[in-house]
């Protein structure tokens, strides 16, 4: 025959030796249970605070357990009660948790292992809280963050990034027209733009002029004698440097 309360009084007798200052007897009329027999209470705390992680905020329970007459072959009597940052619905869960597991250990000791349950479901419940919070920083700070403008467009500054573009579309051309073209005399010379409408450059060298040949915003009407460049000039440049190469 199974001697229950001798099994109880060892429980108690290790759960003071583990648990120490987390671990007392409390009065029944303390405990919120239904029993006249001897309550104790344990103070339980996320696992994660045994380390300095702020990831994990200060809460604390306890867990407050009575012996029933035919322990462990039945359950003992729960109740919790939060010391700080715990709301009644999450006691509520975890309470249900505890009994669930409670009865699967229906048979040994089982006090130190709901202790134990109790831990990690605390660790897992507000680290996780505490990961949702730091999402909700990082998005605020995104909103905060001020995307960069490029310098506003002058007429000033669109001028000399146009003949920019037109002195190297007029080189490029002069490197695509053969050395017989350019050899030939000034008066016979055909111009870069002559040469490389008349279709005789590579369909390469026209598909790559033609991507620089960027669209001009139509709120700014310029004349196109505002943008001619000597083509002949940047040739013969363009020839004097090739020499000196």
């Amino acid at each position: 025959m199974t001697d229950y309360k001798q099994e109880q009084d060892m429980e108690i007798e290790a759960l003071e030796a583990i648990l120490m200052d987390e671990f007392k007897e409390i009065h029944s009329s303390e405990s919120g249970l239904n029993t006249s027999n001897r309550c104790f209470e344990i103070t339980i705390s996320p696992q994660d605070d045994e380390v300095d992680d702020s990831n994990v905020p200060s809460v604390r329970l306890a867990l407050i357990f009575s012996h029933t007459e035919n322990y462990p072959d039945e359950p003992p009597l729960l109740n919790l009660k939060s010391l700080k940052g715990i709301h009644t619905s999450d006691l509520r869960a975890l309470k249900e948790k505890l009994e669930q597991e409670a009865a699967e250990n229906l048979g040994m000791a089982m006090v130190y292992t709901l202790v134990t349950s109790a831990q990690e479901w605390l660790s897992e419940r507000f680290a996780q809280d505490a990961g949702d919070d730091d999402d909700e920083e990082d998005e605020a700070a995104k909103d905060e963050v001020i995307i960069p403008h490029g310098e506003p467009v002058t007429v000033d500054s669109f001028l000399a990034w146009r003949e920019r573009i037109e002195a190297e579309l007029a080189l490029e051309r002069a490197k695509l027209m053969p050395d017989s073209a350019l050899s030939a005399p000034k008066e016979k010379r055909l111009s870069g733009r002559q040469w490389f409408e008349s279709g005789r450059a590579s369909a390469k060298g026209a598909a790559a002029a033609a991507e620089d040949d960027e669209e001009i915003d139509e709120d700014i009407d310029f004349d196109d004698d505002d943008f001619e460049v000597d083509e002949d000039d940047m040739i013969e440049h363009y020839l004097t440097e090739q020499i000196a190469s």
